[in-house]
């Protein structure tokens, strides 16, 4: 075991223990009121919630997943895949609907949340996939589509909850892991970028302008910018209480514990606006170092990725590179204003069981992946002797 530690990426995972022990005091601090008053709860009941499942992901990830070879994972890609797009199909049928979404399992203690180990098993399966086809040297690059495929038809199925967030998440991590896999560079690989961008361009033009192909309910999830001019308006309460928040925090903030804005202004203040919140108490200053902390976390990431010899090992590391970028981006874009609120955690960071163990487990299985490129190193170099 001591061993498998001085090969971890000790910077990586120090930032990820600062980020995971910030986030449990910043759920305890945000939630703490609307657990009494809106839910009927004490005041720590979301943050032992969170603590539970902080401590199984650690666990399983410290235990098993960076025991664990990633050539393991190939016998278990398809028979996931199939189990949790069989998941999302039943919780079509018989899910917990929350928040006007149907995405729960309830499972009594906790709720499950299929479209989060979506994303995660969309990742292992695209790695082995892809290091499979690289293996047998195939000439029909179309098959190189199938990840591609299957991650539209994850997506499809998780839009009819409806959760738009999490399926333009899932769209974007399988595409983006795609066209940063150092093998397909082609001629079609150039086509699908030049679509990709042309699709991106028409979507910012489209949510900026409006569309006069919208029914009212559609325009109204579309009505982002300016919420403070819609204070009264549930699209825009929201949001202006978070700018409120970030407001009143200041540089340096009114202090952990002293928030305002928690007292039921913000509905989701342990969730999805758990960063103005943290500004609200903790100022300005901090709020930029956990942006600049989320860029290191992903440099490093990204650093594994790169120095990854193996295929399966790259497409792992590029996947959780782009499952926490979108995940960082949708949320403070939306809490800004800058795109549609769309319901998206804030990794480490926003409560949520599902997302936490999937998060944190997929950063231990780059971890993993920066244990096999050390002990790959170490074997060339021996070999070299």
């Amino acid at each position: 075991m001591r061993k498998l530690l001085s090969k971890m990426d000790i910077p990586l995972l120090l930032v990820i223990l600062l980020f995971i022990v910030l986030g449990l005091t910043m759920i305890y601090s945000a939630s703490s009121v609307s657990s009494v008053v809106r839910y009927g709860y004490a005041p720590y009941h979301f943050f032992v919630r969170q603590a539970i499942f902080v401590i199984v992901a650690l666990f399983v990830g410290f235990v098993l997943i960076i025991r664990l070879p990633t050539r393991t994972y190939g016998p278990l890609a398809w028979p996931m895949l199939i189990l949790i797009i069989l998941a999302l199909v039943l919780v079509l049928i018989k899910g917990k609907v929350t928040n006007n979404a149907q995405s729960w399992f309830d499972l009594g203690f906790f709720s499950l949340q299929p479209s989060e180990f979506a994303k995660s098993i969309l990742i292992i399966f695209s790695a082995v996939f892809y290091n499979k086809l690289h293996y047998k040297k195939t000439k029909y690059i179309y098959l190189y589509l199938i990840p591609l495929a299957m991650g539209a038809l994850v997506a499809g199925l998780i839009m009819k909850q409806p959760d738009l967030g999490s399926a333009a998440i899932i769209a974007g991590i399988v595409f983006l892991t795609f066209i940063s896999i150092p093998l397909v560079k082609n001629q079609m690989i150039r086509f699908i970028k030049v679509i990709a961008i042309g699709l991106v361009i028409g979507a910012v033009v489209f949510l900026y302008s409006g569309s006069d192909f919208l029914n009212s309910m559609q325009l109204g999830r579309l009505n982002f910018q300016d919420p403070c001019s819609r204070y009264t308006e549930s699209s825009g309460y929201q949001v202006c209480n978070g700018f409120i928040a970030i407001n009143n925090g200041g540089l340096f903030g009114v202090g952990l514990g002293n928030s305002t804005q928690k007292y039921l202004y913000l509905p989701e203040s342990h969730t999805d606006f758990i960063f103005p919140i943290i500004v609200e108490e903790l100022g300005l200053v901090t709020g930029i170092l956990i942006i600049l902390g989320y860029v290191f976390m992903l440099y490093r990431i990204l650093k594994i990725a790169k120095e990854s010899e193996n295929l399966r090992c790259s497409v792992l590391a590029y996947g959780t590179f782009w499952f926490l970028a979108l995940h960082i981006l949708i949320n403070l874009l939306g809490i800004l204003a800058l795109i549609p609120l769309t319901g998206v955690p804030l990794p480490l960071l926003s409560y949520g069981g599902s997302f936490t163990v999937n998060i944190i487990v997929m950063l231990f299985v780059v971890e993993r992946v920066n244990i096999e490129n050390k002990i790959n190193k170490t074997k060339r170099e021996i070999k070299a002797l």
